[in-house]
């Protein structure tokens, strides 16, 4: 094997993140602020009352800056799959392409074509063609959220296809396997509805807003109402369907669980970690870790129940996963991490021996050697056990802050419902309100951190490391464009904040529009 220059590595994971990132920050602005629009024009075309229709195109103003946005960082991630990630564009292409072609063809036209009429069909279109163009633009959105998600959630649990030793390439068999994945749509279930409370939160913060300048009082009313019992439900749904991602996880990727978990030794009947601080400079990888925390507070039995829905259940660890020896839930015994490294090792030999084989009895006997071996194809690329543990402190710190943000604004969007008319007078709450409103950003782009950076060193879990997967650049030139990007994005973020403050300064519409 090659060896790759471990700096190339780190500067393609960090220019992919940084991208991935920044994008990051305007879909779920999108995803959720186009359900709230849609939901106020619903109500004036029920109702046929114009201060509904100027509160609608508020919010779809401030989402039509956003979406915007959104696009010109979306197109520059696809493309850095080529660029800077091309042996997994080679590798797995004719599967990953696939969602990703629909999502070009099929739900960013869809976004494109009635994004216009929303836009520009006021007194020019029907209510109910209105209504249902602004329906269209967000379930466009939405589905294009949904086939970005089914690729993002093969590469954590890759089925439906099948390695083809010929052209060195996987070949998808089962598209439907790949576009109905449970994984996927528990992600994108969570996700999205997880934009929803982050859209919910930006139309919380912005009126309440409104209501400390004294402007604007019954219009940031209005939003609040729709805005907490939507966020509320989607509050419910993202608990729900985080529930339901942390038994995938803990099914399909243990290392991930236990490194949010700071799990080194597990075993049965273990706890949740609810506050705890990890000690620094723990060797996660190393052979004996005495004590992993510096104080730990947890509720007994919460994560064995959480990965097996019994309280008593195994939970592995990392130092278990590494080591192997432990029974599986389909009754196998685990691998250690070396034993998986030999037997990928022995796949990809079996694989150049079959490309270099020259007769048929030779290309069967590596042909059934890479077969019984390709499981662990991946693990062959490593250099020792210790690369397959991820960044214990940052995937354990960000689970700690998406869980309790998430907690948080359950708690906001209760408290508003339940309090009513009362905390619109409390102008410390509602300051409190709207200095908090970042704090739905933080918790959403944690949620990423710990959904990509648990699953290092990974591209294609189990199957190709990033080390085996990145393009053959110059470390420099992958610098330059980093650097690049990080001031065009930040350009991009610091002109989407300003024409957005302008637009809330402006408020919505007073005056009379005709129907």
């Amino acid at each position: 094997m090659d060896v790759i220059d471990s700096s190339l590595v780190d500067w393609s994971r960090a220019q992919f993140a940084l991208t991935a990132m920044y994008h990051w920050i305007f879909v779920p602005l999108t995803l959720g602020l186009g359900v709230v629009m849609a939901i106020m024009e619903t109500l004036y075309v029920r109702t046929g009352r114009e201060f509904w229709k100027q509160t609608a195109r508020f919010w779809m103003k401030l989402f039509g800056i956003n979406f915007a946005m959104g696009v010109a960082t979306g197109i520059i991630l696809e493309f850095e799959f080529g660029t800077n990630w091309s042996n997994y564009s080679w590798f797995v292409g004719d599967i990953f392409g696939a969602p990703l072609a629909i999502e070009g063809i099929v739900a960013f036209f869809m976004e494109s074509t009635f994004i216009a009429i929303m836009y520009f069909g006021w007194n020019k279109v029907s209510k109910g063609a209105h209504l249902a163009s602004t329906w269209l633009t967000i379930i466009g959105a939405t589905l294009s959220a949904w086939w970005i998600l089914v690729a993002n959630a093969w590469m954590q649990y890759p089925v439906g296809m099948e390695f083809n030793p010929d052209t060195v390439r996987n070949e998808m068999v089962d598209f439907a396997a790949v576009a109905l994945s449970p994984v996927a749509v528990v992600k994108f279930c969570h996700a999205v509805s997880s934009s929803w409370v982050l859209g919910a939160a930006f139309v919380i913060g912005v009126s309440c807003w409104y209501l400390l300048r004294g402007r604007h009082t019954d219009f940031a009313r209005a939003s609040i109402r729709v805005a907490c019992w939507f966020g509320l439900a989607a509050a419910l749904i993202t608990a729900h369907t985080g529930h339901q991602s942390g038994r995938d996880i803990a099914r399909l990727q243990p290392m991930k669980l236990a490194a949010a978990e700071g799990l080194y030794e597990g075993g049965h009947n273990q706890g949740l970690v609810v506050v705890a601080a990890l000690r620094p400079g723990v060797d996660w990888a190393g052979p004996d870790v005495e004590d992993s925390f510096l104080f730990n507070f947890e509720m007994p039995g919460a994560l064995s129940f959480l990965a097996t829905h019994d309280v008593n259940g195994y939970v592995p660890g990392i130092r278990n996963i590494l080591e192997g020896g432990y029974k599986l839930p389909d009754g196998t015994i685990a691998l250690s991490a070396g034993e998986k490294m030999q037997r990928g090792r022995a796949a990809i030999a079996a694989l150049a021996a079959y490309r270099q084989a020259k007769d048929a009895a030779e290309k069967q006997a590596a042909l059934a050697t890479l077969r019984e071996n390709f499981a662990y194809f991946g693990y062959g690329y490593l250099s020792s056990p210790a690369d397959l543990v991820p960044p214990v402190p940052l995937t354990f710190y960000s689970f700690r802050i998406m869980v309790m943000l998430g907690g948080f604004y359950l708690a906001l969007f209760a408290g508003f419902l339940l309090l009513g008319r009362w905390i619109y007078r409390w102008k410390l709450a509602l300051l409190a309100v709207v200095l908090s409103t970042p704090l739905a950003w933080l918790a959403s782009q944690a949620g990423w951190v710990v959904a990509e950076v648990g699953r290092q060193p990974w591209a294609i879990q189990g199957l190709l490391p990033n080390v085996a997967a990145i393009s053959r650049l110059d470390t420099g030139a992958v610098q330059t464009t980093f650097f690049i990007f990080l001031g065009l994005f930040t350009l991009l973020l610091v002109a989407e904040v300003s024409i957005m403050a302008r637009a809330i300064a402006s408020g919505p519409e007073t005056g009379n529009t005709a129907a």
